[in-house]
C-alpha cells in the first residue's frame, strides 16, 4: 500500500496509542514485522509543546521506517500549526486523530467528538492538508454513537479534502472498546472512496487479519491493543498472509530477550525515574498470560531502581526456565 509517495513494506500498521506507541515501542514493532508505526497523538495546543511529555513525543529524526505523527485538536489553525511543527521536527506523514474516545480528549471537542460536526471536520482537514507538503491521513470511528454512524460521509469528505489514506476503527465513540468491531462499516467505506482504507479493531490473530482483509476489501490493517506485550504479532500475521502458514510461537528465551531489551530502551529513552514507571505496564502486558507471574508483577511494580528492574526480570526468567 502507498501513502502519497511512500510505499509501505507490508500492509500492517501499528496504531497510535497514547502512552504506548512511544519511540521504543514503535522501533520494536517495526523490527518485528510492522510496515509502519504511527506515533502517539500530540496535542495541537502549542502551550504544551515544551513539556517533557510532548518533547519526548516529538523525537522523530533518525527513526526507522516512515515517520507518521498523529495530531489531535479542534481548532483548524492550531491543527495546521501543529502539522507544520511536526514536519519541521521530522514527520513524513501527518495523521489527524478523530477516533480517540477518551473523555479528556472529547470534552475539548477533539478526537471522536469531532464526528458530530462535519463542517468543523472539513475545516480542519482543509487547514492541515494545505499547511504541509507531506501526505495527511485520518484516523476515525464509525460515528459518534450507534444512532449516528456517519463514517461514509466523513470518508468521502476526507477524500474530497485531500486526505491520502483513512484508518477506520469499527466502533462508534459510544462503544469505546466494548463489543465487537463492526466490519460492515469498514467495507462500506472502502466501497465509497478510492483512497486507501485501513481496517482497525479486534485484529488479534493471523486468521482474523486474513478475514478482515478479505471481508472488508481494506488495503491495510492497523493493530493496537493486541500488540501490547506481543510486538511479534506483526511478523506472525505477515507470514500467515504471505504463506498461509503459522510461524512457531516465540520461544521463552526470545520473549525474555525482547522484554529485557524493551525495558532497557525505556530506561534509556525516558531516563531512570520515568522510564522504570512506564516499564511497569509493558511488563504486565508481556506477562499477562503467565499464570505464575501475579506475585512477581506486584513485586516488580514496587521497585524504584532501574537496575533492580532488570535484575528482577532476569531472576524471574531464570527461575521460570
Amino acid at each position: 500500500m502507498k501513502i502519497g509517495p511512500y510505499q509501505l513494506d507490508n500492509p500492517l500498521i501499528v496504531a497510535p496509542m497514547a502512552g504506548v506507541t512511544d519511540r521504543p515501542f514503535r522501533e520494536l514493532c517495526l523490527r518485528h514485522g510492522a510496515g509502519m508505526a504511527v506515533s502517539e497523538m500530540m496535542s495541537a495546543n502549542p502551550d504544551v509543546w515544551k513539556t517533557a511529555k510532548s518533547l519526548n513525543r516529538m523525537v522523530h529524526e533518525g527513526e526507522s521506517g516512515l515517520r507518521s505523527v498523529q495530531i489531535a485538536g479542534a481548532d483548524p489553525r492550531q491543527m495546521a500549526d501543529a502539522a507544520r511543527f511536526s514536519v519541521e521536527h521530522g514527520a513524513q506523514i501527518i495523521d489527524i486523530n478523530m477516533g480517540c474516545p477518551a473523555k479528556k480528549v472529547n470534552k475539548r471537542l477533539a478526537g471522536s467528538a469531532l464526528l458530530q460536526y462535519p463542517d468543523l471536520v472539513e475545516d480542519i482537514l482543509k487547514a492541515v492538508v494545505s499547511a504541509v507538503n507531506v501526505p495527511v491521513t485520518l484516523k476515525t470511528r464509525t460515528g459518534w454513537d450507534t444512532e449516528n454512524r456517519n463514517c461514509v460521509e466523513i470518508a468521502q469528505l476526507a477524500e474530497h479534502c485531500g486526505i491520502q489514506a483513512l484508518a477506520l476503527h469499527g466502533r462508534t465513540k459510544a462503544c469505546m472498546y466494548k463489543g465487537e468491531a463492526e466490519y460492515d462499516y469498514i467495507k462500506a467505506v472502502k466501497q465509497a472512496v478510492s483512497i486507501p482504507v485501513i481496517a482497525n479493531g479486534d485484529i488479534d490473530s493471523p486468521e482474523k487479519a486474513r478475514f478482515v482483509l478479505d471481508y472488508t476489501g481494506a488495503d491495510a490493517l492497523m493493530i493496537g491493543r493486541p500488540a501490547q506485550g506481543r510486538p511479534w504479532i506483526f511478523r506472525e500475521i505477515q507470514h500467515y498472509l504471505t504463506t498461509g502458514e503459522h510461524l512457531p510461537a516465540p520461544s521463552f528465551e526470545e520473549v525474555s530477550s525482547i522484554l529485557l531489551e524493551h525495558v532497557q530502551a525505556l530506561h534509556a529513552f525516558y531516563g531512570e525515574y520515568q522510564g522504570l514507571r512506564i516499564a511497569r505496564k509493558h511488563v504486565s502486558w508481556y506477562l499477562k498470560e503467565q499464570a505464575s507471574a501475579g506475585d512477581f508483577r506486584r513485586t516488580f511494580n514496587a521497585l524504584e531502581d532501574a537496575q533492580e528492574q532488570i535484575d528482577a526480570l532476569q531472576g524471574y526468567f531464570d527461575n521460570v526456565a
